[in-house]
């Protein structure tokens, strides 16, 4: 062997050793699921929303609770009977409707604008089409719409289209920060190719809703109740210093 001359020998960052670290963060998810499960019950995969109403809700749900957001799209559904009204309507009339959602004026004209790219881009008030498309391609469609980013995307395509694509919110970035899943510097938008590439496809609806369950009611991000949580034989962040 000349003098200087390197050997390759596979190591963590090779190909097979990302190939077998994702492999056992599959299994470490699953795992997870398991446990949450057996906490909370069952998660079976189901259907919300259709697709256009699924991302008027998803934009309410910005920043506010379930019930708000819920009670915003029911207000808004009794004022306007079609989403061509909503497209039309003066601005604050929509925001009139949505006031319970809380920031009003902010999500007005963003449910106004996505309504009018959606027609824009397909010619019709429908995102059916996102059923059928390679899932980059339907995660760039959405994005593409203003205000649109990779959660609300993921949302769509996930409660909507039944599509493995995973949500992050706050609770699932607190949650598996804490349990090691990512690093800690890990960003939320970062976070969903780095959990995405783990998570297998079957468990994504499982363990986005699990995830959420558990970080509001015992991973919680001011006061985690770590005495009651059944994760907690497997999570670095026991004494809950990460917040």
């Amino acid at each position: 062997m000349k003098a200087g001359r390197k050997v390759f020998t596979p190591t963590a960052s090779s190909g097979r050793g990302r190939e077998a670290d994702g492999k056992d963060r599959g299994k470490s998810i699953a795992a997870i699921v398991r446990r949450l499960e057996k906490a909370y019950g069952p998660r079976p995969w189901r259907k919300h929303a259709p697709g256009v109403e699924g991302l008027v809700q998803t934009i309410l749900s910005q920043n506010t609770t379930d019930k708000n957001s819920m009670a915003a799209l029911r207000a808004l559904r009794a004022r306007f009977a079609t989403w061509e009204e909503v497209i039309k309507a003066p601005t604050a009339d929509v925001a009139s409707a949505i006031r319970s959602g809380g920031l009003a004026r902010i999500k007005a004209p963003r449910i106004q604008a996505a309504l009018r790219a959606v027609r824009a881009k397909t010619g019709r008030l429908s995102l059916a089409f996102l059923a059928r498309r390679p899932m980059e391609e339907a995660k760039a469609f959405l994005q593409s719409l203003d205000g649109i980013g990779p959660k609300t995307a993921s949302c769509v395509l996930m409660f909507c289209y039944q599509r493995p694509a995973l949500p992050v919110d706050t609770h699932v970035h607190r949650v598996t920060r804490r349990l090691g899943l990512i690093e800690q510097r890990c960003t939320p938008e970062r976070a969903h190719d780095v959990l995405g590439l783990q998570c297998p496809p079957k468990l994504v609806y499982p363990f986005h809703v699990l995830m959420v369950e558990h970080g509001r009611r015992v991973c919680r991000a001011g006061s985690p109740l770590c005495g009651e949580c059944v994760l907690a034989d497997r999570c670095p962040s026991r004494a809950c210093s990460v917040s």
